[in-house]
């Protein structure tokens, strides 16, 4: 018998139901699975063939020996497919049981006490490990840091009223520009002292454009644009 199975004969476990077992179990374990622990059925009378159930880390499987020993069928349960595991004890040993997600009710009757409860337990602590690990999960996506926006990024729905006459808004005043776009005050005020009425057609048709540049490149609004066309063009 493999070493690693011998650990499973200090409750009363059957050697050879447990040597059956390990034949076969070699065969069947998944990547990184483990074996927690091993019940073997043991009836009041001689159980040639007695049925076992193998808690792993990944699931619970059910061992029942078919025609004569040659034989055994495999039933397994992921842990994320069991509902809660029972144990009824009696006067002859024990009754373990658990159900599944879909209701449906699994038992093995005739488990040695001792066996029952420990695989009760090793079945509790695995469901617990699904659990906290859904838990934690969900705790690390709610630990995510909230950035609320910057206060110069927050969009606020308001109403708004149609305009239709921006000069009645906007100051009809050319803007005073600072000496980031310097470039564009040069050429946009022709001179502070002259008035739109001192300036000559070409000047004016020049001034509109600079105006138009000036809205192109966003350092004025549509509404200015359209009041100092419309003060300019009064002009012309």
């Amino acid at each position: 018998m493999k070493e690693q199975f011998k650990k499973f004969l200090n409750e009363e476990q059957d050697p050879k139901a447990i040597e059956k077992i390990a034949s076969k179990l070699s065969d069947l374990l998944m990547k990184n699975e483990e074996i927690g622990y091993i019940a073997v059925q043991k009836k009041p009378a001689i159980t040639v063939l007695p049925d076992s159930i193998v808690m792993t880390n990944k699931r619970i499987i059910i061992c029942q020996p078919k025609n004569l020993g040659l034989s055994m069928n495999f039933i397994d349960y992921t842990w994320d497919e069991v509902e809660g595991t029972f144990v009824k004890e009696n006067i002859l040993g024990s009754e373990f049981s658990f159900t599944t997600k879909t209701n449906m009710e699994v038992s093995i009757d005739y488990i040695p006490k001792i066996q029952a409860r420990k695989i009760f337990t090793y079945a509790k602590e695995q469901l617990d490990i699904l659990k906290t690990g859904g838990v934690l999960n969900a705790t690390l996506v709610d630990a995510i840091p909230f950035s609320p926006m910057a206060e110069d990024e927050i969009i606020e729905e308001m109403e708004t009223e149609e305009v239709t006459n921006f000069a009645e808004l906007m100051p009809v005043s050319p803007p005073n520009f600072t000496a980031e776009n310097q470039d564009f005050e040069e050429s946009t005020v022709i001179s502070k002292d002259k008035s739109l009425s001192d300036l000559s057609q070409d000047e004016l048709f020049e001034k509109l454009q600079n105006y138009k540049k000036l809205l192109d490149n966003g350092l004025i609004l549509q509404g200015e644009y359209d009041a100092f066309k419309k003060e300019i063009l009064s002009f012309m």
